[in-house]
């Protein structure tokens, strides 16, 4: 299946109508006010509640959000049904805040490789029937005798299948209507591909860096600009040969979860290399959910920003505000002030959220365990 998804690729890999802005920057700076808004995955009513919370767009998704920079932290597509309206939406709103002074950063996230690079395993049914066409049946029929005739070409090692009806329905349910036009669109130089092929992957606003995963020990010191350069040309298929591998390796910044899971002993030598290395006082990420809530780590330092949702609990929709150096997370609609720097600061940032939480749920234990833990030292 991985073969024909690549010939897919190359098959509809037209060049469409494509929003890609000019060339990213990797630093900013005497920004008065951040947003950062991590993994999303087709969610977009939960990003349009976020984003009028933030006080970034108006009624008609206007950008009403001035000289603010937005940064949505990657994993927009995948699992949820809506990614493409998210995406439009970042499109639109990218030139309005450039004209208003602000700037909109939509990083790359793993996901968004994934599906430019054809590694569709958690595209949704309705993600696939949000591209269908009228022309949907006709595309798709093209697509399997392509891929058909391409097997004929080069016979899997176990030989070719018999190309019957049977066949044809399970290819069928693995290619459902709307999936040709989702390659077209995805493609290195279709509208989506080409659009994330634009952007960065790891950038430093104010004293904050920013990313959707993290920086292993092996990434730690490399510029942002040489890792930006390199997914970029990595998912316009011009990898650069010293990362060549950098779409993939679990240490780099698409993958990497060691800031959010490891030990604190363990992985704080790499947070103070990745903090000297870019001249930043934290990092913010997404990729990892832990916490139901923005979850400070070493010291506040680190913030994970992809919030878990226990089956049984309701989304925050929680995300981080940084203005004029002040941290804060908005917790259900709610700002509270994000002081991490000593285990009493935290417990009570903790307990805070569990507050407007009721009191309980995964927040509140959370909370009763790090506020054990300030009292026991």
């Amino acid at each position: 299946m991985k073969m024909w998804r690549t010939f897919a690729a190359a098959i509809f890999g037209l060049t469409l109508l494509s929003a890609a802005p000019a060339r990213a920057l990797a630093e900013w700076d005497n920004v008065p006010r951040i947003i950062a808004i991590a993994d999303l995955h087709g969610d977009y009513d939960k990003f349009v509640d976020q984003l009028r919370i933030a006080q970034l767009i108006d009624a008609n998704h206007n950008w009403i959000g001035g000289r603010a920079h937005l940064v949505q932290l990657g994993d927009v597509p995948d699992r949820g049904d809506h990614s493409r309206q998210i995406m439009d939406l970042l499109i639109r709103l990218e030139p309005q805040a450039r004209r208003a002074g602000g700037y909109v950063h939509a990083l790359i996230g793993n996901h968004e490789a994934m599906n430019v690079t054809g590694d569709l395993r958690y595209v949704s049914a309705g993600e696939y029937a949000s591209f269908a066409t009228r022309n949907a049946a006709r595309l798709r029929d093209q697509l399997y005798r392509a891929s058909v005739g391409e097997m004929r070409r080069h016979p899997p090692a176990a030989g070719l299948p018999a190309f019957d009806a049977a066949f044809r329905a399970q290819w069928d349910s693995e290619h459902p209507l709307g999936y040709a036009e989702h390659r077209q669109n995805w493609a290195p130089n279709g509208r989506y591909g080409r659009w994330v092929a634009g952007h960065d992957t790891v950038i430093r606003i104010n004293d904050t860096l920013f990313m959707h995963g993290g920086l292993g020990p092996s990434f730690a010191n490399v510029g942002r600009q040489t890792m930006n350069d390199a997914v970029r040309g990595a998912l316009r298929g011009r990898p650069i040969a010293a990362y060549a591998d950098i779409l993939d390796n679990q240490e780099g910044p698409l993958w990497y979860r060691g800031l959010a899971s490891n030990a604190e002993e363990s992985e704080r030598a790499n947070v103070e290399a990745i903090l000297a290395q870019n001249r930043v006082q934290r990092i913010v990420l997404g990729h990892t959910k832990v916490a139901s809530t923005v979850l400070p780590r070493f010291g506040g330092r680190v913030l994970l920003a992809d919030i878990a949702v226990p089956s049984g609990h309701s989304d925050p929709h929680a995300f981080v505000i940084i203005e004029n150096g002040a941290v804060t997370t908005i917790h259900r609609g709610q700002r509270v002030p994000l002081d991490a720097s000593t285990p009493a600061a935290t417990c009570a940032y903790l307990t805070r959220v569990a507050e407007i939480d009721g009191g309980t749920g995964p927040v509140a234990t959370l909370a009763t365990r790090q506020c054990a833990a300030a009292t026991a030292q």
